[in-house]
């Protein structure tokens, strides 16, 4: 089974109010180090797998550099990186090679380097169209800017490109929100990701929310009615236009799937390397499912070669994965298909929970498949936990 390969580059322009990812405004410097840190990891990512206790494959089907934003690094570095890939794994011919763009960073020198290296997916951190929205929470550029981005993306032979939208900004209405899905769905990209703002304690936005403060314009957040209200709207304006939604927060026109995202919900293996990367394989120890291990989520203890967090998967544990991984996506877990991989006794013992979330109109079951219900998409993190023991809950992640 193909590998996915995950590079996470944590560094940023600026660091938007909202977000809660490990990643932040660093000197040039620090980024070089960075990238030869990378690179040695994916030189010796068999004998970590060994460490691991995992089995690892030598085909790669899909690579992503995620962030942080991966284009305000240097071609020259882009291309080193890639390169290291390359000489540890073969990529297919046909692999599917994402990267992560904020709208401005594409200069000529990157975009040209990106090709060099194979890229022919590129993700857009639009976020908002409403230049005053994106400017809010820290972003820096205009609705022109991402129309500029398109259109030299395709000129270039890139044509697969994602847009990120986020609803509950602040500042968002519902006109303003109609605006960017129509803006959206005027640019014809195959593939759109909607995320509900997250509210928690590791974005500056999230922790202005919880102490009730006005900083960051958190006062101008709506509510979480209204929240729920613009991510239902966007659910049916795409899937209007043949936009069709196949997981929780992404849409795609047919035959553009993000094939690397698809290999977290379904269970393929996959390594990650850089700051706060996670990996999954599946395990060399019969008394294992599969291994997940991680890195350091603080850049200096990542660079400095902070030793990675190693978590066993138990063949019970996988079950939970299996379905609350699943859920996420439109087509559900087939529950025949579950049986013959985990064998009847286990379905049997999740049987409960299903009745009682159908019950709740939170999943529903057709032709042998449990989906979550519109209802059930809402409050998917309350339907995940009913498949969680507390000791999967506990576990570290």
């Amino acid at each position: 089974m193909p590998l996915g390969i995950y590079i996470s580059v944590p560094f940023c322009r600026t660091k938007c109010s909202y977000c809660n990812f490990a990643s932040d405004v660093f000197s040039k410097a620090v980024s070089e180090r960075y990238v030869e840190r990378v690179r040695g990891d994916i030189a010796n990512a068999r004998q970590t797998a060994s460490e691991m206790g995992a089995r690892i494959e030598a085909e790669v089907d899909s690579i992503y550099l995620g962030g942080g934003t991966p284009t305000v690094l240097e071609a020259a570095q882009l291309q080193r990186m890639f390169a290291a890939v390359r000489s540890e794994f073969h990529v297919e011919p046909d692999a599917e090679i994402t990267v992560e763009c904020a709208p401005g960073t594409l200069t000529t020198p990157v975009l040209e380097g990106l090709l060099m290296c194979g890229v022919n997916r590129v993700s857009l951190g639009v976020q908002s169209f409403i230049d005053a929205e994106a400017a809010a929470v820290g972003r820096l550029h205009k609705r022109n800017t991402v129309l500029d981005d398109i259109a030299r993306l395709r000129q270039a032979g890139i044509a697969n490109i994602n847009i990120d939208l986020i609803a509950g900004l602040p500042h968002q209405t519902p006109g303003s929100w109609e605006e960017s899905l129509n803006a959206t769905l005027a640019t014809e990209v195959p593939h759109v990701s909607v995320y509900m703002l997250e509210v928690d304690e590791d974005s500056r936005l999230g922790r202005e929310l919880i102490a009730g403060g006005v900083r960051y314009h958190a006062h101008f957040v709506p509510d979480e009615d209204s929240t729920a209200d613009f991510y239902l709207a966007a659910c049916e304006r795409l899937d209007a236009a043949g936009v069709k939604q196949y997981e929780i927060s992404n849409f795609a026109r047919a035959g553009f799937y993000s094939r690397h995202n698809l290999k977290y919900w379904q269970r393929r293996p996959y390594l990650g390397f850089g700051v706060d990367a996670h990996s999954m394989l599946f395990s060399a120890r019969p008394e294992e499912d599969a291994v997940r291990f991680s890195t350091s989520d603080a850049l200096d203890s990542y660079v400095a070669g902070a030793a990675l967090q190693r978590t066993a998967v138990s063949h019970a544990s996988a079950l939970e994965e299996h379905f609350f991984l699943g859920l996420r996506l439109n087509r559900g877990v087939d529950l025949q298909r579950t049986a013959k991989l985990f064998g009847e006794p286990a379905l049997d013992s999740v049987l409960p929970k299903i009745k009682e979330l159908i019950g709740l109109g939170l999943l529903s079951q057709l032709e042998g498949s449990i989906r979550l219900t519109d209802h059930g998409r809402l409050l998917s993190n309350e339907v995940f936990q009913a498949f969680l023991t507390a000791d999967h809950a506990a576990a570290p992640s």
